[in-house]
């Protein structure tokens, strides 16, 4: 396999798989991070999570057709927009969705799958219903064109670093939110121990509430960042929603820097066999690698001690 190719041309190509696991890998890290703060800190199995993410890219294809038909002048900036209403789209629908069925389900983590399950087809037949069954995809603005050319046979897409820079800095903003702020303690509070939490003053309702609302509301830039890579239907969702509770059990429940370190090792793994393999065997193999891993350390990479 590797004899076919000199050692300039796999270096190349190394590089080049290399950076487009780099690309899936902010994928899934944006749309791990918000599945982690769901699942890890509040233990809700949220299987609507894909369509969360599938909300925020019809939000960006809409926030397109908007700029391009009315303020094609501004059409430059549409992007920044097109991710502050992602994030507030899906943030709003996961408060919704928290208030009129996940409050009632907590503790009950099979209900919690199954209905968000039921949750995620409904979900798939609005988007069917109202977009179309047919994949729709967007124009990206003339500065996120192009690529950086490395050497001769080495190209950067300058919308793959565009979105890395974007993963980068959500990511430290969550650690800033979730670490060092005053809400990040009632969130943390409130996982290590609910009644107590409660009997200090804090109002665990609100803090679920806006905990799985943030969880949704990076889903839906995680889907603003997915319509560089692909396009959008109804049930594109579905297909990143395996590899990121992969992502979040393989690097523990409610651990950021798990998150992130998974994130990376699986998106290299799977993006680089799939270049010498099929698609389908590079996820198999990466699948078998990461239960193995898992049967050897069952709580993931990293795990956060919680005082009983």
């Amino acid at each position: 396999m590797f004899a076919e190719y000199s050692l300039s041309e796999l270096g190349a190509i190394f590089a080049m798989q290399g950076f487009a696991g780099l690309s899936l890998f902010s994928i899934f890290v944006l749309m791990a991070l918000g599945l982690a703060i769901i699942f890890g800190q509040m233990g809700v199995i949220n299987m609507a999570h894909g369509e969360f993410m599938i909300l925020g890219a019809y939000m960006t294809y809409l926030t397109s057709q908007v700029f391009e038909n009315y303020l094609p002048s501004l059409y430059g900036s549409y992007f920044i927009i097109a991710m502050v209403i992602a994030f507030f789209a899906s943030g709003s629908l996961g408060a919704v969705v928290e208030w009129a069925i996940i409050k009632r389900l907590y503790h009950r983590p099979l209900d919690t799958l199954l209905a968000t399950w039921g949750l995620s087809l409904i979900l798939q037949q609005c988007y069917r219903s109202i977009f179309g069954a047919r994949e729709v995809g967007v124009t990206l603005p003339d500065w996120l064109m192009g690529s950086f050319a490395v050497t001769d046979m080495i190209e950067i897409p300058i919308n793959g670093v565009f979105v890395m820079i974007l993963t980068l800095l959500i990511a430290f903003a969550l650690y800033l939110l979730m670490y060092r702020s005053n809400w990040g303690g009632q969130v943390r509070a409130v996982v290590q121990n609910r009644p107590m939490a409660g009997a200090v003053g804090i109002n665990t309702e609100k803090v679920d509430r806006m905990t799985f609302a943030l969880g949704c509301g990076i889903a839906g830039v995680a889907g603003s960042a997915f319509t560089m890579i692909g396009s959008t239907g109804p049930t594109s969702g579905q297909l990143y929603i395996v590899d990121t509770f992969l992502v979040v059990v393989f690097g523990g429940a409610a651990s950021l820097l798990g998150t992130i370190a998974s994130a990376f090792t699986i998106s290299q793994a799977q993006s680089t066999m799939e270049f010498f393999l099929s698609g389908s065997m590079a996820k198999v193999l990466t699948l078998l690698f990461v239960v193995g891993i898992l049967m050897i350390r069952p709580q993931g990479l990293f795990a956060m001690k919680i005082r009983k």
